[in-house]
């Protein structure tokens, strides 16, 4: 027979688990409030002026200061493997930073390699960030292939899983690039599933006959990346994918919006009724592709990133702007 378990009244429990912040401006995504904030066991238990609460709750005069709910990071890549590199921070390092620049969830990508099912990745990223996260998670998945079993392994990380968003690829030819035909079967599997669809936009077949014509012209440096892949090149696909979702009626996330014609692309099919959101990068309005042109290879080299930043050095405030709308 088990001893039944008294539970310690609230007065009596550790003040850790309780916490009063006072006097602070709560920001919240529809104004600013002046409010106190009552914290017990991590969650939010009440808000406003005059409040009652245990005795012995430890209190935070956060008086002239903004008291701001913790980010959420839609897009990271820890421990990431991608042609012969790998991600510089693990799910312990990145996560640890994160919180430490108030960013208390992220949501990484769980990208298959190679004959791996969907299934074997997801649970291979669970097993690596489980032992090692310092904050809250979740997950996208990657669709690299297409298939009958991989549209049954999507219902599966939807159902069994708690998945709700899969990322497809128009670039990196032979890799991860999925043709239109099977862009057009994945985003009908998540408008089943009640997913949302992720496209990383980039017209692959393009930038693979750009990136052979720049080698064997011997352009090798850090400066033939945007080359390989311009402008136009990112707004073909964000307008291909926005068509297709709409056309199917699934809702769209295009990641990391880089450029000016891109980020038009996303705005017009908003204004045609099409459910699509763009995200971009902090390094998007933050500096630009004149870095290329830089004379010190590692300084050009650290700006390499996938769409590539603009040459165009107005396209960080009118990425701002659009952000703003």
């Amino acid at each position: 027979m088990s001893t039944p378990v008294k539970k310690v009244p609230i007065h009596l429990q550790s003040a850790q688990n309780r916490l009063l912040i006072k006097n602070g401006k709560v920001v919240n995504d529809d104004g600013i409030v002046d409010s106190d904030v009552y914290i017990e066991d991590g969650i939010i238990k009440q808000m406003g002026r005059n409040l009652i609460i245990p005795g012995g709750t430890r209190i935070i005069d956060a008086r002239g200061k903004y008291v701001m709910p913790g980010g959420i990071d839609p897009h990271t890549h820890f421990e990431l493997e991608l042609m012969g590199a790998k991600s510089v921070d693990d799910f312990y390092q990145g996560t640890k930073a994160a919180v430490a620049g108030g960013t208390t969830m992220i949501i990484d990508f769980v990208i298959p390699k190679k004959d791996e099912s969907l299934l074997e990745a997801y649970d291979r990223y669970r097993e690596t960030a489980d032992q090692k996260v310092c904050c809250d998670y979740a997950l996208h998945v990657a669709v690299t292939s297409w298939s009958p079993k991989v549209k049954e392994e999507m219902e599966t990380l939807v159902k069994s899983h708690g998945i709700c968003s899969f990322k497809m690829f128009m670039a990196y030819k032979d890799m991860f690039m999925l043709r239109d035909p099977e862009l057009i079967e994945a985003f009908k599997a998540c408008k089943e599933l009640g997913a949302i669809a992720m496209i990383h936009a980039e017209n692959g077949d393009i930038v693979a006959a750009n990136t052979k014509r720049l080698l064997d012209a011997g352009v090798t440096g850090p400066e033939g990346h945007e080359m390989s892949r311009p402008e136009e090149v990112e707004a073909e696909a964000v307008n291909r994918a926005c068509v297709i979702a709409s056309q199917v009626n699934c809702p769209l996330y295009v990641v990391h919006v880089m450029s000016r014609s891109a980020a038009e692309a996303v705005e017009a099919a908003r204004k045609h009724g099409v459910c699509v959101f763009g995200e971009t990068l902090a390094a998007a309005i933050g500096t630009d592709g004149t870095n290329y042109a830089h004379k010190c290879w590692k300084h050009a080299a650290a700006h390499v990133l996938s769409p590539p930043l603009r040459p165009d050095p107005d396209t960080p405030c009118v990425l701002i702007n659009k952000l703003a709308k």
